[in-house]
């Protein structure tokens, strides 16, 4: 009797991909491993009958994400008094209920960093941190900078959440350790996935259709629609910021007659001068939002 020949990695990625197909259609896209306190603070947030009491009994039920607040509330960004903080519930006030939501996002994303069954995920997670860190900064920075009609703490959030269907595959993909063999096969998974998948999962958790579309069109840097700049033309651009923040001259072609960029009237003189005037707000935002 001979043993059944092991698959090659293109068929495993072919299955996994379908089997991400499969959910998608389905509708069955979630994270289950997602901390509970997220989920908790995602539905007291939603609840427009919630009160402020319970939006602090929440977050006060865990005291790292409270701690949390508390200092994002004394950034330097946030807290342009200089009078510290000392209370929850004036603290979620100052920051209001985006930035809660911010928050609670960057530290499940810090638990499930450390959860033992995504062993071997360590490298890919912090990269994923960081960078929704880093993209929910510049989004924040170029809402209040750029835009009139774009809530800046709900472009962070956005910025936040961009890669939420990146984690989602990381997640699924763990079962399937052939797939880290070759990174550009599951970067290319990734890649062609990520956006469309986060979209469900925003849509799955009841946020707004603007953050859904956000997040599910944040490659299309082509769309060319008249008006105003939106949500999705922040969290587009903050992206590509944050994939150039070292490169200002790769960033400058990068963002070159985007139609995008044309709403935003990021020019290159502004663009320079956002870059310039926002670098420290920009460090202070990712390092409140951070470990």
């Amino acid at each position: 009797m001979t043993s059944p020949q092991p698959q090659s990695q293109p068929n495993i990625a072919f299955e996994f991909v379908r089997t991400l197909a499969a959910e998608l259609s389905a509708g069955k896209v979630d994270l289950p491993s997602f901390p509970e306190i997220a989920i908790r603070v995602r539905r007291v947030l939603s609840d427009p009958r919630s009160a402020i009491d319970q939006v602090v009994r929440v977050v006060g039920s865990e005291p790292a994400l409270a701690a949390r607040l508390m200092r994002i509330s004394n950034s330097a960004s946030l807290n342009r008094s200089g009078k510290p903080v000392v209370e929850l519930r004036t603290a979620i006030n100052r920051i209001g209920y985006n930035m809660v939501r911010s928050a609670a996002i960057s530290f499940a994303m810090a638990q499930i960093r450390n959860a033992n069954k995504l062993a071997g995920l360590e490298q890919h997670l912090n990269d994923l941190w960081r960078r929704s860190t880093l993209v929910a900064a510049f989004a924040y920075v170029l809402a209040r900078t750029c835009s009139k009609a774009v809530n800046p703490d709900e472009a962070m959030l956005g910025g936040m959440m961009h890669g939420i269907g990146k984690l989602y595959v990381l997640t699924r993909a763990i079962n399937h350790p052939e797939l880290f063999a070759d990174s550009a096969m599951l970067d290319g998974i990734i890649n062609d996935w990520h956006a469309s998948i986060g979209k469900a999962i925003l849509e799955n958790w009841d946020f707004s259709e603007e953050m859904a579309s956000a997040v599910g069109d944040q490659d299309d840097h082509g769309r060319d629609e008249p008006g105003p700049p939106d949500l999705r033309d922040v969290i587009g651009i903050a992206i590509l910021m944050a994939s150039y923040s070292e490169d200002p001259e790769g960033l400058e072609v990068a963002l070159h007659e985007l139609p995008a960029t044309q709403r935003l009237g990021l020019n290159e003189g502004k663009m320079s001068l956002v870059m310039q005037q926002c670098a420290a707000e920009v460090a202070a935002l990712s390092s409140a939002l951070g470990d």
